[in-house]
């Protein structure tokens, strides 16, 4: 049979995607990463992970459950036994009652942040973002026809920090919603209370959203915080807050796609809708694992917030005694964001890095424009590795 007798293809209709996903751009991280990638001799730092796998515990979790048969599904917000687990934890963190009917578990927490957009987040809509930032955060509205407006961190006195004024300015009264990731991936940038008492009154005079990308909060660096300041703190009934959160950090369970959303009550009914259309529910021995994390792991985070600030100071002091090298300070996450001086295209960088060195850094680029002329290095490896990538960085600027 002819394509004449099938019916020809319009003129003007092709096979691709709308235009607000073609425009979307790719990851520049993982652009390095795959030049590097099948590379015995490369020493990788560009993902935001640790080297470490998950605990034991967690694992025999999953394990017991999958070999009870527990492989069907379940509720759309997870199962009773992890958002209650969760709501205590949350509660007993941040001090204030968080319930179990404000807490959905889902798959991932970059899966929570595109459901908290689709919830509330329409085509034209503004949407304010904290950046430099995580890409996936600032293309999600990209993806849902939104306009995002980018604010960016600037550096006084040797350390990231938030001009409050300009973003106030930026959230106008016609904004949907303000994207916040702290402590911020990549910059380490970490909001303080007075920071979160100034947005959160101007959003609820506006009617403001503000979607907190929470994923580092238990990662700070300062001994006497048990997290990083919340918004869920201050969160009163109706507030337009939306707090998203992961297992994948603190407890090392990048790979489980596990995570949470806490969201007002008159939100989860629609919000349960919208799991439904997307992923419906997260796969229960995985549950088991996370309130495994939950019940048990409070040593682990502790351990691991003691590494990441010992392996901080030691790739901080490395990085500025080479010659050109800036540090800025930051409160939290497990990256260390710096520049070269001279080094404008860090893109370029970073791939000159892997071919001629095997040294593995996330171009700052990759998190916008404001990125661009830094390097993030994610320093939850082992203390050999970091020395070993430092030499390796020293001998490509001494080449240069």
């Amino acid at each position: 049979m002819s394509s004449t007798q099938v019916g020809a293809i319009a003129p003007g209709f092709s096979a691709e995607a709308r235009p607000a996903v073609r425009a979307l751009g790719s990851s520049l991280i993982r652009e390095v990463a795959n030049a590097g990638m099948g590379r015995d001799d490369v020493l990788a730092f560009w993902f935001g992970e640790s080297d470490q796998p998950t605990p034991q515990f967690i694992r025999d979790a999953a394990i017991a459950s999958l070999q009870s048969g527990e492989t069907f599904y379940s509720q759309n917000f997870g199962r009773p036994y992890l958002r209650e687990g969760l709501a205590t934890c949350l509660s007993r963190l941040h001090g204030r009652p968080i319930g179990a009917d404000r807490v959905a578990a889902v798959a991932s927490g970059v899966s929570g942040l595109m459901l908290a957009a689709q919830a509330v987040v329409s085509p034209g809509d503004r949407v304010v973002a904290i950046t430099p930032l995580w890409p996936n955060l600032v293309e999600i509205p990209r993806i849902l026809g939104a306009d995002v407006v980018r604010v960016p961190l600037v550096v006084r006195d040797n350390r990231w920090t938030l001009d409050l004024d300009r973003l106030l300015e930026a959230l106008t009264p016609d904004t949907r919603m303000l994207l916040i990731n702290s402590p911020n991936n990549p910059t380490g940038w970490t909001i303080d209370d007075a920071g979160i008492d100034a947005i959160l009154a101007h959003c609820r005079r506006h009617g403001i959203w503000v979607l907190a990308d929470d994923a580092y909060e238990r990662l700070v660096h300062d001994p006497a915080l048990r997290s990083a300041p919340s918004f869920l703190t201050r969160y009163e009934p109706d507030d337009r807050i939306i707090s998203v959160n992961t297992f994948s950090k603190a407890w090392t369970m990048t790979g489980w796609r596990a995570g949470w959303i806490v969201a007002p009550e008159r939100l989860m009914p629609d919000l349960g809708k919208i799991i439904e259309y997307n992923t419906s529910c997260i796969l229960e021995p995985t549950q088991r694992a996370a309130a495994a994390a939950l019940q048990h792991g409070e040593p682990e985070v502790a351990a691991l917030r003691a590494r990441l600030t010992a392996t901080r100071t030691q790739l901080v002091n490395a990085l500025t005694a080479l010659p050109g090298v800036e540090v800025p300070e930051a409160g939290g996450a497990m990256y260390v964001f710096f520049r070269v001086n001279g080094q404008n295209d860090t893109f370029a960088l970073a791939k000159a890095l892997v071919q001629d060195v095997g040294l593995g850094l996330a171009p700052g680029a990759a998190f916008g424009p404001e990125g661009n002329g830094w390097l993030r290095w994610c320093h939850a490896v082992a203390p050999g590795r970091l020395d070993e990538g430092v030499n390796r960085l020293r001998r490509f600027l001494g080449r240069n």
